[in-house]
């Protein structure tokens, strides 16, 4: 017979860890948020790293991926109808963690459709709007692209110089956008713009591919998010249609409260770039041998890999926090600022630790690395930069805004 005393002598069962999840984080998960995990991980691993070093090199992501995308059920996924899947933002945050363990090019090609574009007319958009974009985009037969940032209005949208004008009962849309993730190749985009109206200051249009007067360059010579499509928009006496404009966004707070969206899945993706570059520094450290033996038996190189695996596991926590969070209808603007800034810099320095232990073979495309480091150059200042989520933070905790 087992008594109190006997079983407080019993020896204790200890815990076994796993270096690739070491704080055991997929027990926090569903079994519905594993199979999505895992499915799209399948197919980033059997997709995409087999080709992106190629995408990188040569500066351009297929135009076909976003029909598989879309066979995948994550464009839009985390939107309700219209073809898409319905799931939680934990589900969307795991898929972002993904694709951007494969590469940002990837992630941001989703991001800006589903999280941009199609989170717009979703939410901002009138039922017939919403009835003949949302359907193709979720099935990525349409690309979409979000077109806010200018040349000389980034960090501050407020500033925006494009305007939108009333001709009768039509828009007529003046201005330019750039560094406008799938310009080039999408369908419609979704246009910001300066209005003369009493009751709104600023308004975004749906302005379809073919629109006279609207055409698209592509920004080349990248040496960042190579795998991916960045543009500049020009608009020149555009006309438009009355329903071309999103009747329920009257202010930047349309806009803004997409890029909350797209933010969240950053702060996933920045964790799956940082696991994917200590993922293969930890590999490699195993199979390289220097001075007889394999440099992950050097302390200097096992501190390296313990405060990058710390950093990944601090990232993916945070991150499944903020969902977990945003589930709850809890999540607010600030903390997915807080967890932009935190997560994107932590991967930074992932990525450069990794590529140091890697040695040269850090800086080929035969390993991930240099391509998340540079990409990462772009993440940790698109869509609100370090500095600008750092502010947010700092007016929150003292109730000052500093840019304002």
């Amino acid at each position: 017979m087992t008594t109190a005393a006997t079983r407080s002598h019993a020896k204790p069962t200890r815990a076994q860890v796993r270096p690739e999840d070491f704080l055991a984080i997929d027990q926090m998960l569903s079994d519905e948020e594993r199979d999505i995990r895992d499915t799209v991980r399948a197919f980033v691993r059997e997709r995409v790293l087999p080709e992106v070093g190629e995408w990188f090199e040569q500066g351009r992501i297929p135009r076909e991926l976003a029909l598989e995308l879309g066979r995948l059920n994550v464009l839009g996924m985390h939107l309700e109808g219209y073809g898409c899947a319905g799931a939680s933002a934990t589900a969307y945050g795991l898929t972002c963690m993904e694709l951007e363990a494969g590469d940002s090019g990837v992630r941001s090609l989703v991001s800006v459709q589903g999280s941009l574009a199609m989170v717009a007319i979703h939410r901002w958009g009138s039922e017939q709007q919403k009835q003949r974009w949302l359907p193709p985009m979720a099935a990525g037969e349409a690309i979409g692209c979000f077109g806010l940032t200018e040349p000389d209005s980034g960090s501050d949208p407020g500033s925006m110089r494009t305007r939108a004008r009333r001709d009768g009962s039509d828009w007529i849309l003046n201005g330019q956008k750039m560094w406008i993730t799938n310009g080039g190749i999408a369908d419609v985009a979704v246009v910001w713009a300066r209005t003369d109206e009493t009751d709104a200051s600023l308004r975004g249009f749906l302005v379809p591919r073919g629109t006279n007067g609207f055409t698209t360059q592509d920004i080349h010579r990248k040496l960042s998010l190579r795998a991916s499509v960045t543009s500049e928009l020009l608009f020149d006496d555009v006309r438009l249609p009355a329903d071309a404009m999103l009747p329920e966004a009257r202010s930047l707070a349309g806009p803004l409260s997409c890029l909350d969206e797209a933010r969240f899945g950053i702060v996933w993706g920045a964790a799956g770039a940082a696991r994917a570059c200590f993922e293969a520094a930890l590999g490699y450290s195993r199979e390289r041998i220097q001075f007889g033996r394999p440099i992950a038996s050097f302390q200097i190189q096992q501190q390296k890999l313990a405060t990058m695996a710390l950093e990944v596991n601090r990232a993916t926590l945070l991150a499944l926090h903020l969902g977990r969070l945003k589930d709850a209808g809890k999540l607010a603007p600030a903390q997915v600022s807080m967890g932009k800034l935190g997560n994107v810099n932590a991967a930074l320095e992932v990525a450069r630790a990794a590529r140091q232990v890697m040695g040269a073979n850090g800086i080929t495309l035969e390993y991930p690395v240099i391509r998340h480091m540079n990409n990462l150059e772009s993440v940790v200042t698109y869509e609100g930069t370090a500095d600008v989520h750092a502010l947010v933070i700092g007016g929150e905790l003292t109730g000052i805004q500093a840019f304002r």
